[in-house]
């Protein structure tokens, strides 16, 4: 199932590694989505808000579980394309010690400082206990969460979007399973979806992870390779960190973002959580796309091969476009039905709140589809300085703009509206310095690694 993107027609390429992995994000975003539905449906609004205002939080450890999936994608893909396979199974088995430590360290701090950050951001006392909950049971589980987006990493970085697929469909579905059985049968509320999660995913951790290691037995090398190497870490240190720090300044972005959100009340804390989770899934989506538009340039770049990235470009803005349009349509014109999803008699305050951030953003898609295409590219050449300028650019103009804007109009659409703006501005410069030609600098740098 290891697929070599360095030959054949790249719109072909791309559409047989992107579906597959189009759907593993599906699945992967329905861990969040059905805990939202399953805490709005079967415990009520203040649980929908309880799981909503743990979710920047979890984002912040989920943005490094996936700028360390990026960092080592790409470095594998690179040696990957220049069949460097020694070289390549040193990087992975790199990758898996180093995310251990990551992940052994983060839970530690994670469980001493996730009360103290919720007290910060002001969530209200009435969804406190439930909050915080979550949110422990979730830190429990990081172990999981880092070493699986490793192992899928390298399942992609080897042109094999099916794998993580698989993975995901069985663990979405014994997640949704769990999260409904819990919650009614063992009257767990809150605390029921969370222990469901963190069982779905310690299993598809697991199964990937005896999953990879068989894999590697069968790619046969003539050239030693290492357990760990410092100098590998580095390399893929150099992608991983403005990854993970670019993760993670979106995920404090929408912290700072959800501490504003939470002084209005739990009516709009829960609608903003409803609409979110909708939009975090929609940008999600074409961030994988992007994310194979980087694993198909990695490759291509460490082929030597600048043509079929800018073909790669092309192939991926239009593959975009067919999944930007549903969306679109779906958020702006039914945007209430789409609320209902999460709370079915949602009262009238929680409803407009949910729905005036959907019908803002929304329309707007299309310059995010070109911005993380353009941020594709970039990432997978290794050109990571130009694709964290448009990136903290984006954040830094969204969070200001959210208080500017929430004080000078007296309303969280202040808030709503700051996320089109700074889309708009990070497009343009991402396609600036696609259009610059930064990126084929690489070639030769890749090839000196």
């Amino acid at each position: 199932m290891i697929c070599d993107m360095t030959e054949g027609k790249p719109s072909r390429m791309l559409w047989r590694f992107t579906i597959p992995l189009l759907l593993s994000v599906i699945f992967q975003q329905l861990y969040n989505v059905v805990d939202s539905i399953v805490a709005g449906q079967f415990v009520g609004s203040d649980a929908l808000a309880a799981v909503g205002s743990s979710y920047p939080i979890t984002m912040i450890f989920m943005a490094v579980a996936t700028g360390a999936n990026i960092g080592c994608s790409v470095v594998i893909s690179q040696l990957f394309g220049a069949k460097e396979l020694g070289k390549m199974k040193t990087a992975i088995h790199t990758s898996l010690i180093a995310i251990c430590v990551v992940a052994a360290l983060l839970t530690g701090v994670g469980f001493v400082i996730c009360q103290p950050l919720m007290r910060l951001l002001q969530t209200p006392e009435n969804i406190f206990a439930d909050a915080a909950l979550y949110l422990q049971i979730y830190i429990g589980g990081l172990l999981f969460l880092f070493l699986y987006n490793i192992c899928t990493g390298v399942f992609t970085a080897l042109g094999d979007s099916r794998t993580p697929l698989y993975f995901l469909i069985g663990s979405s579905l014994g997640n949704i399973f769990l999260d409904i059985w819990f919650v009614t049968a063992f009257d767990m509320g809150v605390g029921g979806v969370a222990w469901a999660t963190f069982l779905a995913q310690g299993v598809a951790c697991v199964l990937a992870f005896i999953t990879l290691m068989h894999r590697l037995r069968y790619i046969y090398t003539n050239e030693p390779h290492k357990a760990f190497s410092f100098s590998m870490l580095k390399r893929i240190a150099i992608v991983a960190i403005p990854s993970i720090l670019q993760q993670s300044f979106i995920s404090v972005g929408n912290l700072l973002i959800q501490g504003l959100v939470n002084s209005y009340g739990s009516d709009v804390i829960a609608g903003y959580s409803a609409a979110v989770k909708l939009n975090t899934f929609s940008v999600t989506c074409f961030t994988t796309l992007a994310n194979g538009l980087s694993s198909f340039t990695a490759q291509n770049i460490g082929a030597g091969k600048v043509e079929r990235v800018q073909k790669g470009f092309k192939a991926g803005i239009l593959m975009s476009i067919c999944v930007v349009i549903p969306f679109i349509i779906a958020f702006f014109f039914f945007s209430p039905y789409m609320i209902r999803i999460f709370v079915s008699n949602a009262p009238a305050a929680v409803l407009s709140s949910g729905s005036e951030f959907l019908k803002i953003v929304s329309p707007f898609y299309v310059f995010v589809m070109v911005k993380l295409m353009a941020d594709g590219v970039l990432r997978g050449s290794g050109a990571m300085v130009p694709f964290m300028i448009t990136t903290f650019s984006d954040l830094i103009i969204r969070v200001g703009l959210s208080y500017l804007l929430a004080w000078w109009l007296n309303s969280s659409v202040g808030i709503w509206l700051s996320w089109p703006i700074g889309w708009a501005i990070a497009t343009v410069m991402s396609y600036v310095f696609y259009k610059s030609g930064i990126w084929k600098k690489k070639v030769g740098w890749v090839e000196q690694q």
